[in-house]
């Protein structure tokens, strides 16, 4: 008798833990969807024009060579994008590598972005990461199952200028954003390189720009932030690859990339490869079509 009431008793424990996990998950879930939608409703118009020629003239030669590679005359300019990203993540050289599947929602005005990601860290087990930056501040949170903590960045200048520069370097996603009326400043460095630098709210971010001989962003570089453990975050050097341009929303844009850290002594430690199999745009305004091949020369 008594092992069945054992039994009984344990089986009603396993259903509660269940159904506490349900109800956690559910609430994960909602704050998750309020920062997008918070994002999203914070956007604002920017200018209700096309991309023209004369808004490349005064930009560094090799910047200028790339924007008009991938901007069509009559570009509009993008407000907001959303894109949907499969590929592989590491948490160090040590680690092997995990799939991950993400949604990615992304604002102009302001620059904003929410990361949200499956990563595949145990078998069956998946952890949710959650690495945003909205209103001027940083986030990045990890979840066991979507449920239990595990991870939480420590809110700070350090994580805020880290999102801003994550941002920054995935603009070549969203390439009207590099644009001066965007609020990148451009400084030359030579003749396939130049440094970005974007000042939002009081953080401000900055990396150099590497473009090929096609006159796309090959590489972007700088210092991040790097988020240890126990939820501190230090600034190391950075780099990020882009790779296979294809046309997207009338713009040419990286479809896959690299991200890795740099240590002096071990070299590049690769954590982020990935592809985005999903790519679309809400413009600032609707300009009249032209032809695919015209570009802003």
């Amino acid at each position: 008798m008594w092992i069945r009431r054992l039994l009984t008793g344990l089986g009603l424990a396993a259903a509660g833990l269940a159904g506490t996990a349900v109800l956690l998950r559910a609430r994960r879930e909602r704050e998750i969807d309020r920062l997008v939608d918070d994002l999203l409703d914070a956007t604002v118009p920017g200018p209700d024009r096309a991309v023209r020629r004369g808004d490349l003239a005064a930009l560094p030669p090799p910047v200028r060579r790339y924007l008009r590679a991938v901007l069509r005359e009559g570009q509009p300019r993008i407000q907001r994008g959303r894109m949907e990203q499969r590929g592989t993540f590491r948490k160090s050289a040590a680690n092997p590598w995990r799939p991950f599947t993400a949604t990615q929602h992304v604002t102009v005005r302001p620059p904003g972005f929410v990361w949200d990601a499956t990563i595949e860290m145990l078998p069956g087990i998946p952890v949710r990461v959650v690495d945003a930056y909205h209103d001027g501040r940083g986030l990045l949170r990890a979840a066991l199952g979507g449920v239990l903590p595990v991870m939480e960045a420590a809110p700070g200048a350090a994580l805020d200028e880290g999102e801003l520069l994550r941002y920054l370097a995935e603009a070549p996603l969203y390439p009207t954003a590099l644009l001066p009326d965007a609020g990148v400043e451009w400084t030359p460095i030579d003749d396939a390189s130049a440094r970005a630098t974007l000042a939002h709210g009081g953080t401000t971010a900055a990396l150099t720009f590497h473009f090929n001989d096609r006159n796309e962003v090959e590489r972007v570089e700088g210092r991040r932030g790097f988020t240890h453990e126990n939820g501190t975050v230090e600034l190391r050097p950075w780099v990020g690859y882009w790779r296979r341009y294809r046309e997207r929303g009338g713009m040419r844009v990286p479809t896959e990339g690299e991200v890795a850290w740099r240590d002096p002594e071990q070299g590049e430690m690769p954590y982020w490869r990935g592809r985005i199999d999903r790519l679309t745009y809400r413009p600032e305004m609707r300009a009249r079509p032209t032809p695919r091949r015209a570009r802003v020369h």
